[in-house]
């Protein structure tokens, strides 16, 4: 499970208001929840787009700090995609997948790399190789 954080000064609130409506307009219908962190996420079971496998997805509240918005995306294999003709498919599923984040945290793919290799370069636990 990921967590990615918004913008400076932007919270996922404001970005996305209904969060369920935005979930079933990128990903499907919900099927049901599921506990993380002390909070329900999102699960999206039978995604539109066959390259997902299965969808969790939601806001993940801390106190004294912004809400971060948790995804996870279990895809099935590029081999199982292929052969059964939906190479479409997967290229639509990286566009749904970065535009959904972008609409969500407010930061393009590239923001959001930039701010992972910070965090982990600022991870005091972190291997001395990972640069």
């Amino acid at each position: 499970m990921r967590e990615y954080k918004m913008r400076r000064g932007e919270y996922l609130e404001e970005r996305i208001p209904d969060m369920e409506a935005t979930v079933e307009d990128y990903f499907g219908p919900i099927t049901g929840t599921e506990p993380y962190e002390h909070t329900e996420l999102f699960i999206i079971e039978d995604p539109t787009n066959p390259v997902f496998k299965r969808v969790t997805v939601g806001t993940v509240p801390y106190d004294g700090k912004k809400d971060k918005l948790a995804l996870d995306i279990e895809e099935r294999p590029a081999e199982e995609v292929i052969a059964e003709g939906d190479v479409e498919a997967a290229e639509d599923a990286v566009s749904i997948k970065n535009d959904f984040l972008e609409e969500a945290t407010g930061r393009d793919a590239k923001a959001r790399r930039d701010s992972m290799k910070r965090s982990v370069e600022d991870d005091p636990d972190a291997p001395d190789d990972v640069a």
